[in-house]
């Protein structure tokens, strides 16, 4: 099959400034999209944030000497024998943030019902940071998250690392399980 490629040479300047003010408005339009986006998720885990301090004050000892940390605000789980879980979070770093992880897991096993919850990960030293934005963190089978719960006091410590917990949002599924969870970040 031959294809015929046509070439528009617009021979007005207006023209060629129309078109270039399209362009510039498609590419324009794609990048306030993608920002939007990123500013919702923003937004949305400064609120989680919130409702995970006021939960547990006990964090504010994490937020403050961490190296950094990654919020999931929505993480959904669920399943019946198999099942996954899949969110989307803003890491960050000195208290910036500094770009957007997906989460993403598969787990074999007894297992029924679904839950949306919170997951809140901090990086013990920058090594284990850059570990996660290296996207060579993974959680092994039997890693499960502290479940934050209100006026129980932290006894969590860092484990390879890292420190995870969660907070339930809505739902039933048995444990904090984390175990086989995978990570992709993208700076901003």
């Amino acid at each position: 099959s031959n294809w015929v490629v046509y070439t528009v040479k617009p021979k007005s300047k207006t023209m060629k400034q129309l078109l270039a003010l399209i362009a510039l408005a498609m590419v324009t339009t794609a990048g306030w999209s993608q920002s939007y986006k990123d500013r919702r998720l923003i937004r949305d885990v400064e609120d989680a944030r919130e409702l995970l301090l006021k939960t547990n004050p006990d964090l504010n000892s994490y937020f403050d000497r961490s190296a950094g940390y990654v919020l999931f605000p929505n993480v959904g789980k669920g399943g019946l024998f198999v099942g996954g879980a899949s969110g989307k979070g803003i890491v960050y770093q000195d208290q910036k943030a500094i770009g957007v992880a997906d989460l993403k897991q598969l787990s074999i096993g007894f297992q029924a019902g679904g839950q949306a919850i919170i997951e809140l990960i901090f990086f013990e030293t920058e090594d284990d940071l850059n570990n996660f934005k290296l996207s060579e963190l993974q959680f092994s089978a039997e890693a499960s998250a502290v479940a934050l719960k209100s006026g129980i006091a932290l006894a969590a410590k860092y484990t390879d690392g890292v420190a995870v917990f969660a907070l339930p949002k809505a739902g039933l599924m048995a444990g904090a399980a984390v175990g086989g969870q995978r990570f992709t970040y993208q700076p901003f």
